[in-house]
């Protein structure tokens, strides 16, 4: 088994050393395409199920991050490949969403923080959340996030667990 997961590394890696393989990321990122490249590749070998996965769906999945211009790295959040059947798929992370959100230039705040037992104070379906922020407990029961644009428009999302 472990030759199969040799050879289809091999296969990425060698996939992703094509030379317009490479030029789609240069034309990208420029100069940041080789080091890019190389985490792509890293996450790939450190991922069993990802490794097996059919190379041209890395590729894409990797694209798609590319154009965001987020980097695929597990340990910063921002963006993540994961297999699913065979195939990876590009997931943004909740970091990645922050860092689209700061770069539109349109929000004068987002945050976001677990909740805790005692804190959620209304559920309202039509006029949204109220949280009492004073209660303590070490019991969470959910995670809320919330925006403000700077024209005024805001939103607070509430996700039980």
């Amino acid at each position: 088994m472990e030759n199969q997961l040799e050879k289809k590394q091999h296969t990425t890696k060698s996939f992703f050393e094509q030379s317009f393989i490479k030029k789609r990321f240069e034309d990208l990122l420029g100069k940041r395409s080789s080091s890019f490249l190389t985490s792509v590749l890293q996450v790939v070998a450190s991922n069993e199920l990802l490794a097996k996965a059919d190379p041209m769906s890395i590729f894409n999945a990797s694209l798609m991050a590319a154009t965001l211009d987020l980097p695929i790295n597990n340990n910063l959040g921002f963006a993540y490949i994961v297999p699913y059947a065979g195939k990876a798929q590009f997931q943004l992370g909740y970091k990645g969403f922050i860092q689209l959100a700061q770069r539109s230039g349109q929000f004068k705040t987002i945050s976001a923080t677990p909740i805790y037992e005692g804190q959620l104070v209304e559920s309202n379906p039509l006029t949204g959340f109220r949280f009492d922020f004073s209660v303590t407990s070490d019991k969470v029961i959910g995670f809320s996030a919330y925006f403000e644009l700077l024209n005024g428009f805001q939103k607070t999302f509430y996700m039980p667990i």
